[in-house]
């Protein structure tokens, strides 16, 4: 009997790891047929201007839209884009972050978000999920020039996790750190 849940346990695992490493690397579906979906956070004095800022989220077509109004007066200034999100779709979300939550100073790791997925003025990743980046890095993303390729690239490379991180008065391991297969 424990020979068998034992079996059944394995399959399971070993089906789910075998699963889940194959849909990581899954190529990117077009956003006609997985919209992007974009969760924003952004400053109460923009409140009374919710609807508005809904409808400027979705003119861009192909895009759910979440808004959030952030309790404090500003939101974080951190930005996640999925490995997924076209390029111009995230240059408009790092400008909707410049315009409602202040900007941007801080990028979300890849790894830790769905591929169709963005967070605007997002406060739920841990410090060691995601990087600063200076304005001239910021202006790097924003250049018009870029494909979607080459954004993701830059992107990418402005968000590699260290190895070792500050915690309680101590340089540990990093909790975060992600697999290079994610």
């Amino acid at each position: 009997m424990k020979i068998i849940k034992f079996l059944v346990f394995f399959v399971t695992f070993l089906s789910m790891s075998i699963f889940g490493f194959a849909f990581a690397n899954e190529d990117c579906v077009s956003i006609t047929k997985k919209h992007v979906k974009v969760e924003a956070w952004f400053s109460k004095k923009f409140e009374k201007e919710y609807w508005n800022i809904r409808d400027e989220f979705r003119e861009m077509g192909n895009t759910k839209v979440g808004l959030f109004i952030y309790p404090a007066e500003n939101p974080s200034r951190i930005v996640a884009i999925g490995r997924c999100v076209p390029v111009y779709l995230a240059q408009y979300f790092l400008k909707k972050a410049d315009k409602y939550s202040l900007g941007t100073t801080h990028l979300v790791h890849q790894g830790f978000v769905s591929s169709h997925w963005a967070g605007i003025g997002t406060s739920m990743f841990s410090e060691n999920s995601m990087n600063s980046i200076t304005p001239q890095q910021l202006s790097m993303l924003m250049d018009e020039t870029l494909d979607t390729e080459s954004f993701q690239e830059i992107y990418r490379s402005f968000t590699v996790q260290k190895e070792k991180v500050p915690a309680f008065g101590l340089i540990l391991d990093n909790p975060k750190l992600l697999s290079k297969n994610q």
